[in-house]
């Protein structure tokens, strides 16, 4: 998973906000959200690889996904996450 001295200077690229790792139950949940064609992007693409793990935002609006232990930190490969995730 993502090495814990980077992950102490993560933050989100938009509002500089801390980022936080998701528990294992939030990311099997997304995981079928994104297998079940629910999820889309910032971008407003549909999510299709699912994710290894992901890192919320302080605000828990959005979070970035990790794949192959690689935080993706763009602003368009953001994903909102919901209560209901």
């Amino acid at each position: 998973m993502v090495d814990k001295e980077l992950l102490d200077i993560l933050c989100c690229p938009e509002t500089k906000q801390n980022v936080a790792l998701l528990d294992e139950e939030s990311v099997k949940a997304i995981n079928k959200k994104i297998k079940d064609g629910e999820l889309k992007n910032r971008g407003g693409e549909a999510v299709k690889d699912t994710v290894d793990g992901a890192l919320l935002r302080e605000d828990r609006k959005y979070f970035y996904p990790i794949r192959e232990d690689i935080p993706i930190m763009l602003i368009d490969e953001a994903i909102e996450f919901t209560v209901h995730t």
